[in-house]
Order: C-alpha cells, then structure tokens, then sequence
C-alpha cells in the first residue's frame, strides 16, 4: 500500500472529523445561547393577520402563547421567536373558540411539543375546526385546564399569569361574553390580556377588580372593535400603550374609529399590528421597553 496515498487519506478522515466536531460544538453553543435566561418577560403580539397571538417569554424561558390566530400563519411567526432547536411550547391559551383565536394552533402541533392547554369552557362543539383542534389535543395527551378566576400561572422569574375571567360555567354564554381575560404580571410591570371580551364583562369587571386592572400595556379587545374598549375601563386600566391586533383590509373595518378615539382621548399610544408587523416589548420588572 502507497503510503503517501494512506498518509493523505489520514489526513482527510482527520480533517472532517474536526469539522465535524466544530459543527456539533457550534450547535451546542447556539442551542444554549438561545436557551440561557434572559431576566427579562418578552410579550411578541405577532403579526398573523385578523386575529390574535401573543408569544411570551419569561424571564427563566418558559414559553406560553396566548391564541393561535386564524390560518397556518402563526407556525412561521412562532419560528421567528424561538432556537431552531426548540420544539417545545409550555402552554397554548385559547382565549376563546373562533378560529382567528386557535386554528393556528392545529399546525402548530405538528410541529411543537405542548404541555397543557387553557381555555375558559366555552362550548363550540358546532365547529368542525375547533373539535379538529381538541382531536389533535387529545391524540397527543395534552392537558387540558379549565380557566377560573383565582388561577396563576407561574412562569418562573417572579413572572405569572392572573386569571381574572371567567369567574364561573361559561359553557352557554356568547363566544365573547366567555372570553378568557387574564393579567400578566413582572415586578412593577404588567399586560392586561383581554381577548374578545365585551363591553358587558368589561362592567363586570369594574365592578369586581377597579383596583386590579390597572396595567403598563392593553390588549384591546376583539381587534379594536366598538363592542369592547368602553372610556370607563380604559381610564381603570390607564395603559400606556394599547396594542391592537387586526389584519389589513379586514372586511369588519377594525379597528373602529370610536375605540381609536377612546384610546386617543385617554392619551393612550396606540400600536396596530396591520400597521407595525409583529410588536415586541421587554420588561426588567421595573419598565416595559419597545423592541
């Protein structure tokens, strides 16, 4: 055997197997840098159109989405959030069953792992999509955890989740008038997530929490439109920015002019998804920062 020929054969295995190595070492330090704790709560309001879908990081990276949006859209916006590396949700929230609240989420598992599920209970058993949604659920042995006044989930950091309606069975009750509303506390700092609740248990609300509501950041409700978003609940909340999110050209002209002028009356900046693409904010615990 030429021993120049073998020599050089060496040499090449050899060579591919640092460059090998130095591949699977560069994945290791990027999987982790991804993964390493920030000390900070990221909320993303996403960008998917007529619909709802909020990503949120806590600070020890735990991660939970709040609504899946309409479509298949929520996949690749999901993706632009987390490590390649990563296929693992904690939690999904369906704030409540209209498919521009969930059907994002049917793709989404797919592809990501999921431990539990939190809905409000309201029934949509007339929807094929949503029942879909609760087969792939159920295939796959996701928990499922009924939503109640009291609840918090604890995201890790000091970061949590305070569940604030519903309050009680919303099995029967309208679709909105049972949506999920919940309070996202760090620190000082906190976002009030509404999904498409209503005017009527916005006025619940003030009755029960006037002293709770008060948040750095709104979730306007039901994309902006005029049944929700009452000046009376935006003064108790006293954002100091309002997200809405809604899709250009939407066929329900949301958001409304009059929630626009409510919002603007109360001296409250007003950021639109349609407008701005995907909404990024940081919070140390003592302030929330635009990214």
């Amino acid at each position: 055997m030429n021993k120049e020929w073998f020599r050089e054969k060496i040499h090449t295995y050899w060579r591919l197997y640092i460059l090998v190595v130095l591949l699977v070492s560069v994945g290791i330090v990027f999987f982790f840098a991804f993964r390493t704790p920030r000390h900070t709560l990221r909320v993303v309001f996403m960008d998917v159109g007529q619909g709802d879908a909020i990503f949120i990081e806590s600070p020890t990276g735990n991660q939970i989405i709040f609504d899946g949006g309409p479509g298949s859209t929520l996949v690749s916006e999901v993706a632009k959030q987390v490590s390649l590396f990563d296929r693992n949700i904690d939690m999904i929230v369906v704030t409540n069953p209209d498919k521009d609240h969930f059907e994002g989420f049917i793709p989404l598992l797919a592809r990501y792992s999921v431990g539990a599920i939190l809905e409000p209970g309201v029934s949509a058993n007339e929807n094929p999509v949503y029942r879909e949604l609760h087969r792939v659920i159920t295939d796959k042995g996701i928990s499922v955890i009924e939503a109640r006044t009291g609840q918090k989930v604890l995201l890790g950091g000091g970061a949590y989740i305070d569940i604030i309606f519903p309050d009680r069975d919303v099995e029967d009750v309208s679709h909105n008038d049972g949506s999920l509303v919940a309070r996202l506390v760090y620190g000082d700092t906190s976002v009030l997530l509404t999904g498409d609740t209503t005017k009527n248990i916005e006025n619940y609300l003030l009755e029960k929490y006037s002293n709770y509501l008060d948040s750095d950041i709104l979730k306007v409700a039901h994309h902006g439109s005029d049944t929700s978003t009452s000046d009376t609940f935006v003064k108790a909340v006293s954002p100091d920015v309002a997200v809405i999110s809604a899709g250009k050209g939407n066929s329900y002209g949301h958001p409304k002019k009059e929630t626009l002028d409510t919002l603007s009356k109360n001296k409250v900046k007003t950021l639109v998804t349609m407008d701005e693409g995907t909404i990024v904010f940081e919070s140390d615990g003592k302030r929330f920062v635009r990214k």
